[in-house]
């Protein structure tokens, strides 16, 4: 189903430097845990006396099917008791999520970093560790009694309000004390995970700075310890700019792409030239899942409710001025990306940037922001929900009557 083919020039450059580096040689005879041959990658042959570990199959990541997905971000912060994870208010939104036709939804711990040269993580974010573990768990089995599967996905928040892919320790050692501490923070939410039951697991969110560059093998331990502690599929939440070069693809169930797109270089764009430019990136993407023989997810993708969402959709709503509010932008940036993606047999799903804890708080973004709660963007993705998927299998006679294809999202 996933024939391989050659990967870009530059990320198989990056390979062979990463086997030429850092000895990896100490891994080649211990299969991960789920069970691998030994054989090289296909996408980045070893050079002689290193071997990168081989690929994994893809028998658990196709048993996950369809991702109908929804972000439920938290709401911590101790002056919104009863609102976040695991609260009454956390339940009727997993009910209303599942209405709406969702299969699953990820939820977003955070642990905090202060800026780019981190030596530690504090896992307390607004509130103490413990007890927004008890409620992360808590959210899982509402989501599970609704019906709704869980990805847990991990998130780092840097307080200096840099970005997290442009972390730099600097020094060899200091990299290695974060990479100590990252593994610490990674290892207590797989233990929440495999105690709750979570049916796919993010290792990260957009880290360039590590598993794109040559530091990539020193997160090969922290792989092989997770799938110790945590033993159902895992992805990573690569930017959607860098994922082609992030080396670590092969070690995963499921390649997973922040999916912030932009599907226009100017404004006023039409819908059909935005959706020319997102079959072009679902081009590009399909080589991408060829190469690794994975399939893809969205671990998060989403606009916002402004005029032209698509040209830069990963600018922040809290941080534009005079801004224009347009539902309409929202959901044809929504339609546009989906339909072309959806009717990919490797693409498995999507989660959608997001919704939070509370369906009834509308204090925790802009009206403009991306939520697409109560607007247009919802009735878009309640289409795209209902719609007929490649990964959905052979389509019945008759089933176009109440399940449409990919073409009619938007029939709201």
């Amino acid at each position: 189903m996933y024939p391989v083919v050659k990967l870009n020039g530059r990320a198989r450059w990056l390979g062979l430097c990463l086997f030429c580096l850092v000895g990896c040689q100490t891994l080649r005879a211990e299969p991960a845990a789920t069970g691998t041959s030994t054989a090289p990658s296909p996408a980045a042959p070893s050079p002689a006396n290193a071997e990168w570990p081989a690929p994994l199959p893809l028998s658990g990541a196709t048993q996950l099917g369809p991702i109908r997905g929804v972000t439920v971000g938290p709401i911590e912060n101790g002056m919104h008791p009863g609102r976040g994870y695991g609260s009454p208010a956390c339940a009727r939104a997993m009910a209303d999520l599942r209405a709406m036709g969702a299969t699953w939804v990820s939820l977003t711990p955070f642990g905090r970093v202060w800026d780019l040269q981190p030596a530690g993580i504090d896992l307390r974010f607004e509130t103490p560790y413990r007890e927004n573990r008890a409620n992360v768990k808590a959210a899982v089995r509402q989501a599970h009694a609704v019906g709704l599967k869980v990805l847990l996905v991990p998130h780092l928040w840097v307080e200096s309000g840099q970005w997290r892919a442009e972390i730099d320790p600097k020094t060899p050692e200091q990299w290695q004390i974060w990479a100590d501490a990252y593994e610490a923070f990674l290892l207590e939410w797989a233990s929440a995970a495999a105690e709750s039951g979570v049916d796919l697991l993010a290792i990260g969110v957009e880290m360039r700075s590590w598993l794109t560059t040559t530091h990539a093998p020193s997160f090969l331990p922290v792989l092989k310890k997770l799938r110790q502690r945590y033993h159902g599929p895992l992805t990573y939440a690569a930017n959607w700019d860098d994922v082609v070069d992030t080396v670590i693809l092969g070690q995963l169930d499921v390649i997973g792409i922040n999916a912030f797109y932009p599907l226009t270089d100017h404004e006023g764009a039409s819908f059909e030239e935005m959706r020319q430019s997102a079959i072009k990136l679902a081009d590009q993407v399909e080589e991408l899942s060829l190469a690794w023989n994975k399939p893809v997810i969205f671990t998060e993708f989403g606009y916002t409710a402004r005029k032209d969402p698509a040209l830069k959709p990963w600018e922040w709503p809290e941080h534009l001025q005079n801004v224009v509010k347009s539902e309409a932008g929202q959901a044809l940036a929504y339609r546009a990306l989906v339909s072309a993606f959806i009717e990919r047999p490797w693409f498995h799903g999507f989660f959608v940037w997001r919704v939070y804890a509370d369906p009834d708080d509308v204090s925790q973004e802009t009206v403009w922001g991306f939520s697409p709660r109560g607007k247009l963007a919802e009735l878009t993705l309640r289409d795209a929900f209902s719609t007929h998927w490649a990964v959905d299998g052979l389509r019945l006679p008759g089933r176009s009557l109440w399940q449409p294809s990919a073409a009619r999202i938007g029939n709201y």
